[in-house]
């Protein structure tokens, strides 16, 4: 425990008078700048994690965290297959499906989709797509030529549920007249809006069974989606899927297909992190120079708590106390700082975006429509222990500089 009477000097010597209001400027810059390090360090790597956690959850709520192919013919044997796939421990379900590419057409107004044929009550089950129905009834999905479809690609093409839209193949049928694109019209039962651009701009369901005569595919499908219970552990799964797929048929994970996107994201975090813990060294740097500059100007005084009875000990608690306040107020504030700045994250951007007039955080750029912020509370604490180490690492040399000084000396020179 710290002597009153050198907590009182500590916090004294932080005062500013108009002697050294330099010095007390330069500290609070120092709190300042570890305060805005600290800050900013919580924000991105909460933004970060919020990227990561939406951008999972909608990917993996969308998509299967494993899907079979065939590379070379669709899979006729499906039923017999995803029964096969069933009876792996970790595997909860097996959802067959029809995935192909259309052009979708309203009133001269047309756009690529992809679509995805699944049957009705796998959609039924889909939470991520049935707790986002904007419009419309995902229950009529499935009751004829039904299509649900993104909140950007409706409004893109002008739709609402009930209109009737074209669907256009890539691929031809042959007819007397030659080779004519396939055409069919399908009714929007329902529009969803996860809140992913890529999947809101782009994505059309059908019922199965629509799906395999809109693509002459017969009773065949070209891809098995499954559902494992812990997506983490989808390598180990697939290798044991791989062992019952024969021929040309593969199987392929979340991890696998979004490898690149999750690898760039997490360098993209790691620099982050390495460029604002700089930040924060630099601004303990400052300390140093501060409390230097301190000790420089408290020499007198330091002579005379020497002559006084004040040990090289009491000094250095004196000097290091002082560097110390400005690193723990600092961290404190920030700590406070960035909490509050990601537990309202989307009301400060929707501030800025009304003051300045311009969209901040576009869909079509960051692929998510709002700006997630995910506090780990670990990692919080690792930021808060490494910036209050850097600064008491910082006080370290000021006050063993401050215990060196000679009182014979300096009240001789004086």
């Amino acid at each position: 425990m710290v002597p009153y009477f050198e907590r009182f000097i500590a916090f004294r010597y932080l005062g500013s008078k108009r002697k050294e209001g330099l010095i007390s400027v330069i500290a609070w810059f120092s709190l300042i700048g570890i305060a805005l390090g600290v800050a900013t360090l919580i924000i991105v790597m909460s933004v970060m994690n919020g990227f990561r956690a939406e951008l999972l959850t909608r990917i993996l709520g969308l998509n299967g965290h494993i899907t079979v192919y065939d590379r070379r013919a669709p899979i006729k044997d499906f039923n017999q297959l995803a029964l096969r796939i069933g009876e792996i421990p970790s595997v909860l379900y097996v959802t067959p499906q029809i995935q192909g590419q259309a052009m979708i057409m309203i009133d001269g107004k047309a756009t690529g989709v992809l679509i995805r044929g699944l049957d009705p009550l796998i959609m039924q089950n889909k939470s991520l797509i049935k707790q986002n129905i904007v419009v419309g009834k995902l229950k009529e999905f499935g009751s004829g030529a039904d299509v649900v479809i993104g909140k950007r690609l409706a409004d893109r093409i002008g739709v609402t549920p009930g209109d009737k839209v074209l669907l256009i193949s890539p691929t031809s049928s042959t007819t007397a007249f030659g080779n004519m694109p396939r055409i069919k019209a399908f009714k929007v039962a329902a529009v969803f809006n996860v809140g992913m651009y890529e999947y809101d701009s782009t994505f059309a369901y059908l019922p199965l069974r629509q799906a395999q005569l809109f693509f002459k595919s017969g009773d065949t499908v070209n891809a098995l989606e499954v559902e494992i219970k812990n997506p983490a552990k989808v390598e180990v799964v697939r290798e044991t899927l791989e062992k019952i797929l024969s021929g040309n048929r593969y199987a392929l994970d979340w991890k696998q297909r979004n490898s690149s996107f999750f690898n760039a994201l997490k360098v993209e975090r790691n620099v982050m992190f390495l460029i604002l813990t700089l930040i924060i060294l630099v601004a303990a740097f400052n300390i140093i120079s501060s409390m230097i500059m301190l000790v420089y100007d408290k020499t007198s005084s330091i002579a005379i708590l020497r002559t006084m009875g004040a040990s090289r000990a009491a000094i250095t608690r004196i000097f290091f106390l002082s560097g110390s306040i400005v690193g723990f107020v600092g961290t404190a504030a920030g700590l406070v700082l960035g909490v509050v700045f990601c537990l309202n994250i989307e009301s400060i951007r929707g501030l800025m975006e009304s003051f300045t007039g311009t969209e901040l955080f576009s869909a079509e750029i960051y692929f998510l429509s709002k700006l997630p912020a995910e506090i780990d509370w670990i990692e919080v604490a690792y930021v808060v222990a490494m910036a209050l180490f850097l600064t008491f690492i910082a006080s370290i040399y000021p006050a063993w500089r401050a215990s060196r000084t000679e009182p014979a000396e300096v009240l001789r020179g004086e």
